[in-house]
């Protein structure tokens, strides 16, 4: 028996299936030969109105395959000559086990037609050989009763690429199992075969050019003629097990190919058939303008040059603007006419849609297969691994089932999908054409989604990767407040995967710090702006805070609209969404029907958009950020899908104003980077920065929430304590119970995603419209994921229920929160109770469907209860006949289809009312169908119909309600991931080295109370002993302000000595303590900072037009306009970008700045030890150096041993030739270097001295401050101004005289 195969228009599936990939995109002249034709095999059976030796008129318009490589030395008649034909006698002398692997055709007297084929395999036992047809199917013969020819083979090649060059070019194929490719879809609705590519061998008898109208007609008769040959002859051999592999299928059905090509396949199910002498040409590369280069410009660079003259220099917009045009549109293009009259419909349809979409490559659904056409095809061969089909246009696709993993490569490396699915069936389209009078030739299609970075919804890699990929939308505007101008930001962040938008309006300094600050904390894949009215510093900003987004630049107003008009569409989708009736009709009384917590008096718009809708101007441009968001969403079918079940929220970092209000640390972009908090400095990852140090999540919305409390740790002191009080009640005694809870969690799936997803899908849209024809079971998937997400909401109640067991021994107000049901952990018992009496979740997984329980709902019910009152009413049919005909022993029967079918005894016969039907026998016995049955049979038909088609829909009513409770659900989440977070920072104490402590927060009681930080033995919240390779991390105590202490520490030592990693620590550390974890350290006092200011490291923003000394005082600058008393400063070797006069000038000012005018507490490394002289006496400035021991080298290099111990006292010098020594110079630069470097201190006035202490004249202090009080009299008195000329040189002279005395004597 044959497996089950589509309708492949009666010819083979190879033969077939080039003809559609290659005519869709080919117009051209036939090409007509001699060579004999390989015609369909027929099934008469399937025709009855044709006679068996009688061809109907389809029949006799025989098609040849595409594929003809080369001529064949021998030319065969369609017919061939009985002369030609083997005999018994010499078949059976002649070929045994030598014939296998050559090719052979077979004469078929039903259907007068040869068929080509390999011979694959003899069996010496019946002396049958293995013939394998051209489409695949198998059939052992006995060559010796067959007619038979030997088809020679020779070295082919394409006939196109003959003209280019003698040696073979490689050709590829998809590996695609051309059975599949060719059926069930539109594998007839396209004008197929009204053109052929040049590759198309044609016979001079034949008409590949069908009107238009005709090739619908043989759409219907070609469908009959489908496996006749196997009906007719009744010998036709199938071997499911052998037809099982696509290799098996190709390889037999192009053995001709085998000899001459060998086929590699690749991981993504596609193949290429090579030229055997040079395997390495698989794949060719190409750049993404189209430039093709390699192969694949020989192949289709002339014809792409000549045919599409309008890509190139003639490109005009839809609107027929130039490219220098400032209205000019790039993502449109005009196709000019005569181009588009040269099409045939199918062609005409593509670039319908490419023409419209420039910026996107289109997936353009046929059948089963997503293919890509033209430019789209380099892309799909470069990025995807595709091979190209044969032919001469770029053409490549892979099948349905690949669609989420392709699209998602495509969207990760920055590309726009447009996806474009079939709306139609091709007996849709007949049925169209016919009732309607439609002339359409192909079926409809539609875009149903467009996927980009930031739209992207599943996916392998998404699965995998927690980290969420954020979609930011920007616009600024400035605001005049008296005589300046305020520049004001919008932001809206919208996590497509979670249904989750974030909202917020600020005002921004010059340099954009808050936006900066936003950029590096997201780093959001998309950007969405309106085009052309960011400021160029704000296009910077875009540019160098963000890793090469997707950049969306749309029309203002009529695509990036304003408050107004967002506001408008917004309350149109809430109350389109409100009044939308659920899908379904399940009953439950006790059931909660939250219909998106709208809000009647602001429009039925949730409440934090009415806030920003009542806040007027405050809030428009936020507004406008969504409106941009929700333009773009639209244009992929994500707008009502998101805000069906979206979760607002206002940004909380929004703005730098009034920090002291705010409940939260601000970390700005330069803090965030330096200290490596999310991205190393290395490449970018994870590695080695402070939130993989903490992040010991289990759940993938853990750990995204783990990142946003890191970005912003807390500030308030009762904040901190409340979590420090959290973390501490899931340590000690109930560690295991918190463990426990952790090993639970670990089996769930993401269910932020998951739910999200699961309410996207609730109503039908996009991809899920009823109107796409889809061949996957998506029910099946959308099934599975709700039975994941039930199983997910009950496991999350089930563990927090059991973790709620600590509450006893525990006070943390957070923890009795997050655990007792009805405050931070929404009461769901009942709802799921609910879901789990509607069905048997463990069946419905394994059969795919549901079969809800009675009550559950009322359609479906009602279907049931029909079902059963016709069976009882059969029954009491059944129980009136047997008292009608006196026998109890008449029963119903069931004979194959043929239902309750009365069993009559044959004795009764003659007593049977006339109006019974007979319908079967059998021995003794009679089936008959009473009217009365004939009729309940086609009531219970109807009916459980009726009931089959609210079995379907129950799913879709089950969501429906699932998803009116996503609030409930969203809080479980939510308290689930804080649950996960708390737990993941009370183990991470365990990773540091050395001892761990609670830190203790003070808040500062009165204003003139000093802000603290004080550290005992302060180890490295990331670095351990066991990275340092041989040595040990060496702990440090620091004081900070506070009584008695200074504010500032000025940090010197000698280079690597250990001063920036110092700085890192103690502000990672600060992060942690307000975090509420504990930190590494015997002790730790902190009085709350504020804001974090971080300046380290050397690098230049060069594609912002900022040197390297720029940017570090572009950050100084940030630093001293926004720090306050409760900052923390970190300065790293400022003013080194530049010469050591002027840098030091510069290091001096900014540090006097915050001491005297700030009075902030910081860290202040340098290698400007003039600094530390000034310094000395300066109560608030506390000189600390890394210890160092200092030996002499070879030549006077000094050889330094680095302690890492923070030490009291200024260091003399910076040991810089000591790392020259290290990093491998020259002994000969080395010892130039010590002899310069000890000139210079020389020349430096023998400041080594001044740094011990031993000047040379105790005075000279005292005589330094009157002459400068001399030389400012002198400059100040006006008196002078008015004297003479020689009188002024006289007093400049003798105050020169002075300084010279003054610095001899020193």
């Amino acid at each position: 028996m044959a497996p089950s195969r589509r309708p492949s228009n009666g010819r083979s599936p190879l033969v077939n299936q080039q003809r559609q990939i290659t005519s869709f995109f080919s117009k051209g002249a036939n090409s007509p030969s001699s060579i004999s034709p390989v015609v369909p095999k027929q099934n008469p059976k399937l025709n009855p109105s044709h006679s068996p030796t009688t061809p109907s008129p389809s029949q006799t318009k025989l098609k040849k395959p595409l594929l003809v490589i080369g001529p064949s030395p021998n030319r065969f008649s369609p017919t061939p000559s009985p002369d030609s034909v083997k005999t018994l006698d010499s078949a059976k002398r002649l070929y045994g086990e030598e014939v296998v692997g050559k090719r052979v055709r077979v004469y078929w007297p039903l259907d007068k037609s040869w068929y080509e084929g390999l011979v694959k395999s003899f069996d010496k036992l019946s002396g049958n050989h293995l013939v394998q047809y051209d489409d695949a199917e198998e059939e052992n013969l006995d060559l010796g009763k067959e007619k038979i020819e030997w088809v020679e083979e020779a070295i082919r090649s394409f006939r196109r690429l003959r003209q280019k060059s003698v040696s073979a070019k490689v050709i590829s194929c998809e590996e695609k199992s051309m059975e599949e490719r060719s059926g069930g879809d539109d594998s007839t609705d396209e004008d197929w075969g009204k053109n052929v590519g040049k590759e198309s061998v044609e016979d001079d008898s034949e008409e590949m050019d069908l009107d238009d109208e005709e090739e619908v007609d043989e759409v219907k008769s070609s469908r009959q003629l489908k496996g006749r040959k196997s009906e007719g002859r009744k010998r036709k051999k199938f071997e499911p097990e052998k037809l099982g592999s696509d290799k098996k299928i190709k390889s037999g059905g192009n053995g001709n190919l085998e000899n001459a090509f060998k086929i590699a396949s690749d991981n993504n199910g596609s193949r290429s058939v090579e030229p055997a002498n040079n395997a390495e040409m698989g794949k060719a590369s190409y750049i993404l303008d189209s430039i093709l280069v390699g192969d694949a410009a020989e192949r289709f660079g002339m014809r792409e040059a000549e045919k599409f003259r309008f890509l190139g220099v003639e490109r005009r917009d839809a609107q027929r603007r130039r490219p220098g045009d400032i209205s000019y549109d790039p993502r449109t293009l005009y196709l000019p006419h005569d181009f588009l009259k040269s099409l045939t419909g199918g062609q005409r349809q593509w670039w319908e849609f490419k023409s419209k979409h420039m910026d996107k490559v289109l997936f353009f659904k046929m059948g089963k297969f997503y293919e890509l056409y033209e430019m789209d095809a380099h892309i799909g061969t470069k990025e995807l691994d595709l091979q190209y089909m044969k032919g001469e246009q770029p053409h490549c696709g892979f099948p349905e089932k690949n669609f989420s993993i392709n699209v998602e490569k495509l969207a990760r490396k920055g590309y726009r999908v447009l996806v474009v699915e079939q709306t139609e069936t091709p007996e849709q389209l007949e049925v169209r054409r016919r009732e309607k009078g439609s002339k359409d030739k192909v079926v409809k299609r539609e875009i149903c989604a467009v996927v980009t970075k930031g739209t992207l919804t599943e996916g392998e890699m998404l699965s995998n990767n927690p980290d969420a990929s954020y979609l930011m939308a920007v616009t600024e505007s400035f605001q005049v407040s008296g005589d300046q101008k305020d520049l004001m930001f919008g932001v809206c962040v919208v996590d497509v995967s979670t249904s989750s938008f974030m909202l917020g309006q600020f005002g921004d300094d010059s340099e954009r710090n808050a936006l900066c600050c936003l950029l590096s904390e997201l780093r959001p894949v998309e950007i969405i702006k309106p085009a052309k009215l960011l400021s160029p510093e704000t296009e910077r900003v875009l540019l160098r805070h963000t890793r090469s987004p997707l950049v969306n630049d749309l029309v203002p107003l009529l695509e990036f609209w304003d408050a107004d008009k967002t506001v408008g569409e917004l309350r149109s989708i809430y109350r389109h969404l409100k009044d939308q009736p659920v899908s379904g009709s399940l009953t439950e009384a006790s059931f909660d029907t939250l219909n998106f917590d709208v809000e009647e008096a602001s429009g039925c718009l949730p409440d934090v958009l009415s806030e920003l809708v009542s806040a007027g101007e405050n809030g428009s441009c936020a507004l406008s950020a969504l409106g941009g968001s929700l333009f773009y969403l639209r244009q992929a079918f994500l707008d009502e899908t998101l805000l069906r079940c979206a979760k607002f929220e206002l940004l909380p970092c929004s703005g730098f104003a009034n920090i002291p209000q705010k409940p939260y640390m601000v970390l700005d972009a330069a803090a965030l980077e330096n200290l490596e908090i999310f991205e190393n400095s290395k490449n970018g990852g994870s590695s080695g920065t402070l939130c993989a140090q903490l992040n010991h999540c289990v759940t993938g919305f853990g750990k995204r929430l783990l990142k946003t409390w890191l970005a912003r740790p807390l500030y308030h002191p009762g904040s901190i304590m409340e979590r420090q009080d959290a973390v501490a009640g899931l340590r000690g005694v109930n560690l295991p119970s918190a463990l426990e809870f952790r090993k639970e969690l670990s089996r769930l799936p993401d269910m932020e995603r998951l739910l999200a997803r699961l309410c996207a899908t609730s109503e039908a849209n996009g991809r899920n419209a009823n109107k796409v024809v889809l061949y996957e079971d998506a029910a099946k998937k959308q099934l599975q994921e709700f039975i994941a997400a039930l199983r997910g909401c009950e496991l999350m109640t089930q563990a927090c229920s059991s973790l709620s067991a600590i509450l006893d021994n525990v006070e943390s107000s957070i923890l009795h929160h997050l655990l007792c049901p009805g405050t931070g952990l929404p009461d769901i018992n009942s709802v799921l109770k609910h879901f789990k009496d509607a069905f048997d979740w463990m069946e419905a997984n394994r059969s795919g469907r549901i079969i809800p329980h009675q009550g559950v709902d009322k359609e479906y019910d009602s279907a049931c209860t029909t079902v059963k009152e016709i069976e009882s009413s059969l029954k009491t049919h059944l129980q009136e006949q047997r008292k009608l005909l006196g026998d109890t022993s008449i029963n119903y029967v069931t004979i194959g289809k043929e239902l309750y079918l009365l069993e009559v005894p044959e004795s009764l016969q003659g007593i049977i009312p006339q109006d019974y039907e007979l319908r079967s026998s059998k021995k003794g016995f009679f089936r008959y169908w009473t009217p009365n049955i004939k009729k309940l049979l086609g009531e219970l038909s109807q009916a459980e119909s009726e009931k089959e088609s609210k079995l379907k829909s129950i799913l879709q009513r089950l969501v429906g309600n699932f998803c009116e409770h996503h609030i409930k659900w969203r809080q479980l989440v939510s308290a689930t991931a804080e649950l996960d977070v708390l737990i993941s920072l009370a183990i991470a104490s365990d990773y540091y080295e050395g001892p761990t402590c609670r830190p203790v927060i003070s808040g500062l009681s009165c204003s003139s109370e000093v802000p603290s930080l004080s550290a005992k033995s302060l180890g490295h919240p990331v670095l351990r002993s066991d990275a340092l390779g041989k040595g040990t991390f060496v702990p440090n105590d620091v004081i900070i302000g506070g009584s008695g202490h200074a504010n500032f520490i000025l940090l010197t030592g000698p280079n690597m000595g250990g001063k920036s990693t110092l700085l890192r620590q103690v502000c990672l550390t600060v992060i942690l303590a307000q975090l509420g974890a504990d930190v590494p350290a015997e002790s730790f006092e902190l009085s709350p900072v504020d804001r974090i200011f971080v300046r380290m490291g050397a690098k230049d923003h060069i594609m912002a037009g900022q040197s390297t000394f720029l940017t570090e005082l572009s950050e100084t600058s940030s630093m001293l306009a926004s720090a306050t008393r409760n900052s923390l400063v970190a300065l790293d070797e400022l003013g080194r970008g530049t010469s050591t006069s002027d840098g030091q000038a510069i290091a001096e000012s900014v540090l006097e700045h915050f001491v005297r005018k700030v009075d902030c507490r910081g860290m202040f490394s340098t290698h400007y030890h003039r600094l530390a002289v000034d310094y000395q006496k300066d109560p608030k400035v506390s000189l600390c150096h890394m210890a160092c021991q200092v030996g002499d080298g070879v030549g006077g290099v000094e050889e330094v041993t680095f302690l890492y111990r923070l030490t009291p006292g200024a260091c003399p010098k910076s040991y810089g030739v000591n790392v020259a020594r290290l990093a491998g110079l020259p002994d000969s630069v080395l010892l130039k270097a010590a002899a310069k470097s000890r000139e210079f201190e020389a020349g430096y006035g023998k400041h080594r001295k001044v740094y011990e202490g031993e000047l040379s004249n105790p005075n000279w202090d005292d005589e330094m401050v009157v002459f400068i009080q001399d030389m400012f009299r002198v400059a100040a008195n006006p008196s002078y101004h008015e004297t003479s000329e020689s009188t002024g040189i006289r007093l400049l002279c003798e105050l020169q005289h002075r300084a010279s005395l003054l610095l001899r004597g020193n």
